[in-house]
């Protein structure tokens, strides 16, 4: 179709140009234009100024008045980018339902994506074999580096009525059809978990004993969990222990809720977290976001996993929970005997290197006679007496990690490095918190105020 041609002399409006000019295109130009088939005001902002016209390279055509020969030229333009233009609203296209399955909602995709698909019909052309794969790292890579695996993202997430409506549904679902086991169950994983310990500790001692390949593959880290479910207690040995060991703060675990926020400093025990708490720290803790995957996704598998046994889905996974809680409640850094019952390879090697921390035989005599009145001394003598509670809540949110990435541990072997590189990470921390009572106690103190100022 041959360029308007205006009477000699008259002065045109600059957007009456573009839009005969764009309606002058044809069909293909629905996502780019209103239900008239005009431009999109930002159509027009975004894509036909900026980069059809140019008006910084043609100043002429920046004005709002046109002539009759600078009419012609931008009519030119436009009709030049027909194809170019018709790609663009293809890329877009795609590019909207490339982001409704990835579940992202935040900003105006016209804003996000315009300039983005115009340069990849000008790079591409229009979309063919492998386009939705480049419409997804595009959509990724505007919602930032980390392909909008951020809290904000997971905010505005769970944000949406209708997909907390869902989610409710499913938590409420899975939650109402568990299958509680009995209490034996439980005592025969924690049992058989002994034995395994055994084979741990000492050097080329661990192996794949046929006693950690009956715990994985007869389910006992499931049983276990499910045990959980029914208030079961007294399946460590000790009476003074409840069977969680600090994994919930309640008789047993409750039901999972959604929530809508977060603070790593008063995050509740792992399994007494909403499933906002509970990606929130798969976000804060992955130092490679781009490889998770995307946050509905994270929030869709989670609410499965939260309602799931020891709220973790791979089985090799609960178990080393179970292994875990056995070794948890025979630590004794400080020799006190308390729970030598029951003691194994495994206990031996973690206590032995604890006591011989220097730090911990300072703390051993701090903590003989704890402060009445509470204070350094007594919370410092509480951990120590009981490292379970931190033991436990560092290994879960471990193997919670490596569920998330699907990495189970594949024998005896890797399992123990778990294990112990927990307790490792656990003495360490107590190293500190030594170090910095030593410090607070040995401190001169302020001078006082009157003292100070004469």
């Amino acid at each position: 179709m041959p360029p308007s041609t205006p009477p000699t002399g008259e002065r045109r409006p600059r957007t009456l140009v573009i839009d005969h000019a764009w309606r002058g295109l044809g069909p293909g130009l629905g996502s780019l234009s209103g239900p008239g088939g005009a431009p999109l005001t930002r159509t027009v902002k975004l894509i036909v100024l900026p980069l059809v016209v140019r008006p910084t390279l043609r100043p002429e055509l920046a004005v709002d008045f046109l002539g009759p020969v600078q009419a012609a030229t931008l009519d030119g333009l436009i009709r030049e980018s027909g194809t170019r233009l018709v790609a663009t609203a293809q890329w877009f296209t795609l590019l909207k339902r490339v982001r409704r399955a990835l579940g992202i909602v935040a900003g105006n995709p016209q804003d996000l994506y315009f300039q983005r698909c115009f340069e990849l019909a000008t790079e591409h052309g229009a979309p063919s074999a492998g386009a939705e794969a480049i419409a997804r790292a595009v959509v990724e890579d505007v919602a930032g580096i980390t392909g909008g695996r951020t809290v904000e993202a997971l905010k505005v997430c769970l944000a949406d009525a209708a997909r907390r409506s869902r989610l409710d549904e499913e938590l409420d679902t899975a939650w109402k059809n568990r299958l509680p086991a009995s209490a034996p169950a439980a005592a025969a994983a924690v049992a058989l978990a002994a034995e395994v310990l055994e084979r741990c500790g000492a050097p080329g001692g661990t192996g794949n004993p046929a006693e950690y390949t009956s715990m994985v593959e007869s389910g006992h880290g499931g049983l276990f969990g499910r045990a959980l479910w029914g208030h079961t207690s007294a399946v460590w040995g000790r009476e003074n222990l409840p069977a969680p060991l600090g994994l919930t703060a309640r008789q047993a675990p409750p039901r999972p809720e959604i929530g809508r926020g977060a603070s790593t400093a008063t995050l509740p025990a792992p399994l007494d977290r909403t499933l906002f708490e509970r990606v929130f720290v798969v976000l804060q803790s992955s130092a490679r976001r781009e490889e998770l995957p995307t946050v509905p996704e994270l929030v869709g598998r989670e609410a499965g996993r939260s309602c799931a046994p020891l709220g973790l889905h791979d089985e090799s996974l609960r178990v080393a929970v179970v292994l875990g809680g056995r070794l948890a409640v025979g630590l004794d850094p400080l020799g006190t005997g308390e729970s030598a019952s029951g003691r194994t390879t495994a206990h031996r090697a973690v206590n032995s290197r604890w006591r011989r921390e220097a730090s911990v035989l300072r703390a051993r005599r701090m903590a003989v006679s704890p402060d009445p009145d509470g204070g350094v001394l007594d919370a410092l003598a509480r951990d120590l007496r009981a490292p379970w509670a931190a033991y436990m809540r560092r290994l879960w949110a471990r193997l919670h990690g490596r569920d998330v990435r699907d990495a189970p541990l594949v024998d005896l072997a890797s399992t123990w490095a778990v294990l112990d590189g927990v307790a490792r990470s656990v003495m360490m921390d107590h190293r500190a918190r030594v170090r910095s009572a030593l410090r607070t106690l040995s401190a001169p103190p302020a001078p006082e105020a009157g003292r100070r100022n004469a």
